[in-house]
């Protein structure tokens, strides 16, 4: 497991919690791994109870499973949890992309262009990690530009379902047409034209369709 920075002014509990929500996206922590609170509050060099608290908020999601006397484990992928997540972050990327046509500024603008440059410059390297790291910030910065931030924070723990496949998706699959997706996003926003950036969005959330069986094939240990 790595261990992230803790941020200025940030509980041990909130601490914990974004922690083990970016082992568990990151496939770092495995679906199926015991959790134990021991360990992790040692790693953190914090005491039990905001880890406890941390592993129930994440249990309240359906990202990590407790077991009754067994413990507690990172949860198997369910299909339907993935495609639900799937759902709700294509509505509202689909309608935030929308305002961002009509308010994304130039600083936003230059953000977002920077990223996507980085995004080219990654691929070239074929390093998925930063590119998937990237492809991140880009959508938060999409939601920066529409003045959506906080709706960027709320979606967040829903989409560990829907993001734990985006992994695995680079993993199995190696086809990073999502760096031209975003491209394509960009420029459009930059066009102001609705249209195509919902059309993009709309095709940028429907590869998880195209790649389920691929994943299920390299990866079927994870899967209920």
């Amino acid at each position: 497991m790595f261990i992230l920075d803790r941020l200025p002014q940030e509980s041990a509990r909130d601490f914990a919690f974004r922690v083990l929500k970016e082992n568990i996206v990151s496939l770092e922590l495995k679906p199926g791994t015991l959790i134990s609170e021991n360990e992790i509050a040692m790693e953190l060099g914090l005491s039990r109870t905001p880890v406890r608290e941390a592993i129930i908020d994440l249990s309240k999601v359906s990202i990590i499973e407790t077991i009754p006397q067994r413990g507690s484990y990172v949860a198997l992928i369910d299909s339907k949890m993935v495609e639900e997540s799937r759902f709700l972050r294509k509505v509202l990327d689909e309608a935030v992309i929308i305002v961002a046509c009509d308010l994304a500024d130039k600083a936003s603008i230059d953000a977002m262009e920077e990223n996507v440059h980085l995004q080219e410059f990654y691929l070239e390297k074929s390093d998925t990690n930063k590119i998937f790291e990237l492809d991140n910030n880009f959508h938060k910065l999409i939601y920066t530009a529409a003045q959506k931030d906080i709706i960027y924070d709320m979606r967040s723990t829903m989409m560990l379902h829907f993001d734990r496949v985006r992994t695995l998706s680079v993993e199995a699959v190696k086809d990073l047409k999502i760096v031209n997706d975003h491209r394509g996003m960009l420029e459009a926003i930059k066009a102001h034209d609705k249209e195509t950036a919902v059309a993009l969005v709309e095709k940028h959330l429907s590869r998880y369709q195209f790649d389920e069986s691929k994943i299920k094939e390299e990866f079927p240990e994870y899967f209920k």
